[in-house]
């Protein structure tokens, strides 16, 4: 049970030091679009930071201990987050829906992998204090790629998971029902655990990338393939999905 608390403690750590962030973003960065960036590179960082921890849960305490702290997780970040959604498909829906320019899109993308990718600067500093023996030796080592099927098989996975999860979300934004971060995070949370031990169930390139970029396993080009095409895909799908005048009339149907 130490050890399981000790993860907590860096999994709380890291949300306090994200949240300690976006104050002093909003305080000290007057220019909203610079601010933005900002957020947005914060909120994947600590996305990041706190699935790397995860990883060491589900590792030692199995997939369900995991999903439990996934789901109350991400009700946090859907409340502290705000504007930000440390996820590349969410702008470039906004670019095919006309509500972003691609430059904005690419340069919140940047922000985001750049938040992803330093974080684990950080991480290696805390698992290298070895406080647990779940911590020995993972500062360091070589990493596994998570990605369990045929690459075809893998960009399937990511990208209908992903295509659920944003016409899950679509639909709540609309509908807003009571509850409705709690659905929303119970719906992700529950393809993360059906995809788990398929393609690690990732649905969002930057965490694939800042975890899972360069290890063992496959080559680059799959984990773009799988994790980027096939998580983009799968978004941009539920753009055009959710327009069809079936999804329409049932959630009409549902407003009232």
């Amino acid at each position: 049970m130490l050890s399981l608390a000790v993860s907590l403690g860096f999994i709380l750590l890291t949300c306090v030091l994200a949240q300690a962030g976006r104050h002093l973003a909003y305080k000290l960065v007057r220019q909203p679009f610079v601010r933005t960036l900002f957020l947005e590179g914060i909120a994947a960082a600590e996305l990041c930071g706190v699935c790397f921890e995860l990883i060491i849960v589900a590792d030692n305490y199995g997939v369900s201990t995991y999903a439990v702290l996934l789901f109350l997780l991400t009700i946090w970040w859907s409340a502290q987050w705000g504007d930000a959604s440390a996820c590349p498909y969410t702008h470039l829906e906004d670019v095919v829906e006309g509500r972003q320019d691609l430059r904005r899109a690419v340069l919140k993308i940047w922000a985001e992998l750049t938040g992803g990718v330093l974080v684990f600067r950080y991480v290696q500093l805390l698992w290298s204090l070895e406080l647990t023996d779940n911590h020995e030796g993972r500062a360091f080592e070589d990493c596994s790629a998570d990605l369990q099927v045929p690459v075809l098989y893998g960009i399937i996975v990511e990208g209908v998971a992903t295509c659920l999860c944003r016409l899950t979300s679509r639909a709540i934004c609309d509908l807003e029902p009571k509850f409705g971060a709690a659905i929303d995070s119970f719906v992700g949370t529950s393809l993360v655990v059906a995809a788990f031990n398929y393609s690690g169930g990732y649905f969002n390139p930057v965490l694939a990338t800042s975890l899972k970029y360069g290890c063992r396993g496959h080559s680059a080009l799959e984990h773009i393939v799988v994790y980027w095409v096939g998580a983009i895909a799968g978004s941009v799908a539920s753009v055009f999905l959710y327009r069809l005048p079936a999804v329409q009339a049932l959630v009409r149907r549902k407003l009232h």
